[in-house]
């Protein structure tokens, strides 16, 4: 198949959040497949152009909306591909008006004013770059709001709806985080190039606003979201963020596909950021990754000491406010904890305020550091994830690759992607962390403590778990198979209408 994979950020080139790492890795993998496999995104300022080849491949792509003519150019790099023979293109689109900024998307995590004119002239170039090229996709997968003008275009566009070439094309649409949305005034529809009849119940329109994501939803073939649960839990009021209704309306289309992890990046036998290195088979280096870990937080290299981990943003969705409350009554109990991170000040303070009265027990870091942070997945005993809401998540699946045992919430990907230690699922050799269902401090805690017992009493079994942890296959080859035959199954489907 032929796929076009349309994202507003992928790494390496860009990123600011796990978007980046599934718009990077999921190509790979589904070239690796055997798949004809193109990914199409801005052509941002901030991306260094020294680091790799970029190729003009169209000096000229113009693009009218209400607001005027914008004219792009189209340029091209590769990535090197499982199967050297499929290498997989990144065609760049290039604005500097519009993309050559210092943030992607605004500061401070805010939008820029015109975020919705950036995104709309640049879904309408991708469109015409198809055309340009003469390279028309079997299916193209978008991304989130930002992208959600690709269907929506094709459905409403005067020019796009009118040219069966583009707009007989089947869309699977990917919901990454239900809570962003790219909603805006009403008023801007005719900004956008659309007909005043897309701006309906059916349609674009939310409340009087102007609802990207929504539009997205109502117009593409498909729908998936980034795991299992994830797609179970926005048809509910709690985690829909006022589109569940919209979603349960379409959830005979709607598929839950758990994120994968790049293996080969992630590998704690050859991470060149470890002190040393370890496999299940032999986790001697682990243990040299504690003490590593523990001097570097200036805490004491106590071995049998358990040592909890936490990475990400310091933000409610987080669980931050769970730990505001439970973490001083665990520390006074044997325990050491690390954490790496940025977000609210509010919780910044709070974690500083932690490490000054618990100065042999906690070690804070500020900020973020990715040799560190797989220095913490490496190091740590256990990792905290007690997230309200979870799409999907990558830290569980980086502990577990790295024999870090996850405490996390029973929500979205993370109950997908755990296998809770009880007694009988222990004996099973099926354990894989620890799990709470409710979102309160006392059930955190008991999950914690859970933690803490079998590990200071059972090393034999904790040692099992570890290993079993480590034997999970969350490569992005599964998930990739799992994608391929969700997009023959819309492109049939497309194929089989009037």
């Amino acid at each position: 198949m032929r796929i076009l994979i349309v994202s507003s950020e992928m790494a390496p080139l860009a990123k600011t959040g796990g978007l980046a790492d599934v718009a990077g890795a999921l190509p790979l993998a589904l070239a690796g497949l055997g798949h004809d496999v193109a990914v199409a995104m801005p052509f941002y300022g901030t991306i260094e152009r020294a680091d790799r080849c970029f190729d003009q491949v169209l000096p000229e792509i113009h693009v009218d909306l209400p607001a005027g003519r914008r004219t792009m150019a189209g340029w091209q790099t590769q990535l090197a591909s499982p199967l050297p023979e499929r290498p997989v293109r990144v065609w760049l689109l290039e604005d500097a008006g519009l993309f050559d900024r210092p943030h992607l998307y605004g500061h401070g995590g805010g939008d820029y004013p015109d975020n919705p004119l950036r995104f709309g002239y640049f879904c309408l170039g991708v469109l015409w770059m198809l055309r340009g090229l003469d390279w028309r996709p079997d299916a193209i997968i978008v991304n989130d709001w930002q992208t959600a003008l690709i269907p929506i275009n094709m459905r409403y566009h005067p020019i796009v709806s009118a040219d069966p070439w583009l707009s007989r094309i089947p869309v699977l649409m990917a919901i990454h985080n239900m809570s962003y949305q790219g909603m805006f005034d009403g008023y801007l529809i005719d900004h956008l190039g659309l007909p005043a009849s897309a701006f309906h119940l059916d349609g674009l329109e939310f409340h009087g606003h102007l609802n990207l994501l929504k539009g997205g939803i109502m117009t593409s073939d498909g729908l998936t979201t980034v795991s299992p649960t994830y797609a179970r839990e926005i048809q509910l009021p709690e985690f829909g963020f006022g589109l569940d209704g919209v979603i349960r309306a379409r959830a005979d289309c709607l598929t839950g596909i758990l994120n994968g992890i790049d293996v080969d990046a992630w590998d704690p036998a050859t991470d060149p950021a470890l002190p040393a290195h370890f496999d299940a088979a032999d986790l001697t280096g682990k243990a040299i990754c504690k003490q590593r870990l523990q001097q570097k937080f200036k805490l004491p290299a106590e071995p049998r000491c358990p040592l909890v981990g936490l990475i990400g943003r310091l933000v409610d969705q987080k669980g931050c406010d769970l730990l505001v409350e439970a973490l001083p009554g665990l520390l006074r109990g044997q325990m050491q904890f690390v954490l790496l991170g940025t977000g609210q000040p509010g919780y910044e303070d709070f974690f500083r305020q932690l490490a000054r009265r618990f100065p042999n027990k906690v070690g804070v870091r500020i900020g973020f550091d990715e040799k560190l942070a797989r220095q913490i997945e490496a190091g740590a005993d256990m990792f905290l994830m007690p997230s309200r809401f979870e799409p999907c998540g990558l830290n569980q699946l980086y502990s577990l690759r790295y024999g870090t045992i996850p405490i996390v919430r029973r929500t979205g990907g993370l109950a997908d992607s755990i296998v809770n230690a009880t007694a009988r699922t222990i004996e099973a050799g099926k354990a894989t962390g620890f799990m709470f269902t409710r979102y309160d401090m006392r059930y955190l805690c008991a999950a914690v403590r859970r933690a803490l017992r079998l590990y200071r009493s059972d090393p034999a079994a904790w040692d099992s778990l570890v290993r079993n942890a480590m034997a999970q296959d969350f490569s992005w080859r599964r998930s990739a198979k799992q994608y391929e035959r969700l997009l023959k199954k819309i492109v049939k489907m497309k194929e089989s209408l009037p």
